[in-house]
């Protein structure tokens, strides 16, 4: 594992982003990092977060280790996640092999399959579906007087045909997912908190602030989100986020 001392980590934060669950990451991690932010610009990330990496997107972080002339730098929630736990936390892996079985194919065992399918499907089916539900409420809102009705027929159309089940087949298997977890449960991949639990927060706490997802309909699962944020180094990095965008735009 890295020397965490000796390496600077600076994560690049868009106000209002995703990148606030690297933030829970690193506070979980307990290493030393800064937090650079950045404000939006009509809803958007402002061109400065380009010279950093050329999306422009958010999140991003640089990592110099000690001795290099360049940091690294990295995007992409996913990839950023694997990269530190790789480094500073493999405690926040699941064991891959089952016992005896190193580098057999099919000899995974259960809390790994399940990390590896968590830390992709969290940005790559939940919240791009979830990111269709705010593309039709931005629809909504910003249609013309005279075309907003036909604009809010559609978005119904979308919703019902096709948005709304899609959701509800994610939820229902998420709950069963806890329902059935390894070990006693608790968390995705097992009894105990991994970062597959930190990437897939994001997506749920925003479904929580939508219609289909209540602690009536899904119980398991509203509890494990409550379970997720009642940690200790979540809500440092809510707080951390906070005061930070706070002085941000007090600075402006």
């Amino acid at each position: 594992m890295a020397a965490a001392t000796k390496t600077k980590i600076v994560l690049h934060l868009l106000e209002k982003s995703r990148a606030q669950r690297i933030v829970w990451l690193l506070e979980e991690l307990n290493v030393d990092y800064e937090l650079k932010t950045y404000k939006r610009v009509n809803r958007l990330a402002p061109s400065e977060l380009k010279e950093v990496h050329p999306t422009g997107k958010s999140p991003i972080i640089t990592i110099q280790a000690e001795g290099e002339a360049e940091p690294l730098v990295l995007a992409e929630s996913g990839l950023i996640t694997e990269y530190l736990v790789d480094h500073f936390g493999p405690h926040l892996a699941p064991t891959r092999y089952q016992d005896g079985k190193e580098g057999q194919v099919q000899s995974e065992t259960e809390e790994w399959m399940r990390y590896r399918y968590y830390m992709h499907s969290s940005e790559g089916s939940l919240m791009a579906f979830l990111m269709i539900g705010i593309i039709l409420d931005t629809i909504r809102s910003g249609a013309p007087f005279f075309i907003k009705p036909i604009a809010n027929a559609i978005a119904r159309n979308i919703e019902s045909l096709y948005l709304n089940p899609t959701l509800e087949s994610h939820y229902g298997f998420l709950e069963e997912q806890i329902k059935t977890a390894p070990n006693g449960g608790g968390y995705l991949c097992g009894s105990k908190l991994t970062a597959a639990d930190i990437m897939e927060e994001f997506p749920l706490a925003y479904a929580k602030t939508r219609p289909g997802f209540t602690e009536q309909s899904h119980p398991q699962l509203w509890a494990y989100v409550n379970r997720l944020e009642a940690t200790e180094s979540y809500k440092k990095a809510v707080q951390k986020t906070t005061d930070v965008e706070r002085k941000t735009k007090a600075s402006l």
